[in-house]
């Protein structure tokens, strides 16, 4: 355990730093970084590149309390039926844009709950993106599911329309963590939806787990963990629950006395991280796990490890055009988000208006700080011989950060001349270490827990 009260020396359990799903982070977002922005970089772009697209349905029929994506409770399809008539004018309105010849090597449903659409909507929307954005060679599909949201007509229609990974939604199967976070969502339902996906020819599983829940213990996640190699997936997602109350109302329902300590919840993480590998799944950065043989484990043995608002990917598109309410674009030149309240959103479509709403233009300086923090979210390693193959010189301008990180983080970090390494106790740090490099701190903006 002394490595452990290193650690806690070094304010990992106090720590609030942004995943890094993104550099610089949503969270520096300015609107003066928006439609006009986001029109110019999708006229830019290049025809010979595949390009990643995105999906948001912020739609739910209930709204989970750990939750903080943009989400929206309803008990009808009429608002789902309108949102996606809105989609379908916001994909016009690419299609009048984009040059020809851009084809889609990624998407992805995300949200909110992708599988709230019926069947007849899933085709609709799916034929309606292939109409703009034609499939490349490679091409994957994956779908955000909730088990307690589908049946066998949505899963086969979304095989139909070329499903290649599932990924569900399981957070914690102990009844009384369930109640605390408002989602019940019983081991035989998701065991269900399952054997559903595998008999439907879907051959990639993803499943998401939450450790640091309320009345979360070390007895429930096991238990949980072992439920879930029983499904045999292909990935999982183990995430640190963030509570951020000041930001998802929602949270408020949750009760923080319940939840666990910043001990317990660091021994929860590593128990589950043991666990996995002990069955086989291969360590994927800092959350996640794949067999071997998996896409993601190839790319990390061949160090083509991405690192996007999903979290760890194998998907090497440089363009990530996002659509709906809040989705997030990633463009060559910069991020721009979509406008987040979907009333909003929507008014900007029926004007014929693109809809971003703010953003981020990149500076060189900004590209070089956004590969080096990747990389260590990644590989837990920053070579600046190596960055400067790609980047040129500049890379030499990081030799201080390294510095930096070195006298901060020893014992857990080992530098070799341009080369920096984060060893394996210390990976608990890496995004501590991440944000030494990041040069745009907002004021004021509270991140989630480091640990």
């Amino acid at each position: 355990m002394e490595h452990v009260r290193t650690l806690q020396a070094l304010g990992l359990f106090d720590a609030r730093v942004p995943r890094y799903t993104s550099y610089p982070t949503a969270a520096v977002f300015s609107p003066t970084v928006g439609a006009d922005f986001q029109q110019t970089a999708l006229r830019s772009l290049g025809a010979r590149d595949p390009v990643s697209v995105y999906i948001h349905i912020p739609f739910c029929e209930r709204l989970c309390w750990f939750c903080a994506c943009h989400t929206q409770g309803t008990k009808t399809l009429s608002p789902v039926e309108s949102y996606i008539e809105t989609l379908e004018a916001e994909l016009e309105l690419l299609r009048k844009t984009l040059p020809e010849g851009i084809r889609m090597g990624r998407l992805h449903w995300g949200g909110g709950t992708p599988t709230i659409l019926p069947p007849p909507l899933i085709k609709r929307l799916a034929r309606a993106i292939r109409s703009v954005f034609p499939i490349a060679e490679d091409y994957e599909f994956s779908v955000e599911i909730d088990p307690t949201m589908v049946d066998r007509a949505k899963i086969d229609a979304l095989a139909e329309e070329g499903m290649t990974r599932a990924s569900i939604g399981i957070q914690d199967f102990d009844p009384l963590v369930q109640q605390a976070i408002g989602r019940i969502q019983s081991f035989e339902t998701t065991r269900a939806c399952v054997q559903d996906l595998r008999a439907a020819g879907i051959t990639s599983l993803n499943t998401d787990l939450v450790y640091g829940l309320p009345h979360q213990t070390l007895a429930r996640i096991e238990d949980t963990i072992e439920k879930v190699l029983t499904f045999a997936p292909d990935r999982v997602a183990l995430f640190g629950y963030a509570h951020v109350p000041w930001v998802a109302k929602r949270q408020k329902l949750i009760e923080e006395t319940a939840l666990p300590g910043d001990l317990d919840r660091y021994i929860l993480a590593t128990t589950a991280a043991k666990r996995f590998e002990e069955a086989g799944l291969i360590g994927i950065g800092i959350d996640h796990f794949a067999r071997p043989g998996d896409t993601l484990a190839i790319a990390k043995e061949n160090r083509q490890l991405r690192r996007n608002f999903q979290g760890y990917t194998a998907d090497r598109c440089q363009t990530l055009i996002g659509l709906g309410a809040s989705s997030i674009s990633r463009f060559p030149s910069g991020y721009v988000q979509n406008a987040a309240a979907t009333a909003v959103y929507i008014q900007r479509i029926e004007s014929g208006i693109f809809p971003g709403a703010r953003g981020f233009e990149f500076t060189q300086t900004d590209r070089l700080h956004a590969r080096a923090i990747e990389a260590l979210m990644c590989e837990f390693a920053l070579d600046l011989n190596e960055m400067a193959k790609d980047l040129g010189p500049s890379a030499e301008s990081l030799a201080p950060y390294l510095d930096a990180i070195t006298t901060r983080f020893a014992p857990f970090v080992r530098k070799v001349g341009q080369r920096l390494e984060i060893t394996a106790e210390g990976r608990p740090l890496t995004r501590m270490i991440a944000s030494v490099l990041d040069l745009h701190v907002p004021e004021g903006v509270r991140y989630s827990r480091a640990s």
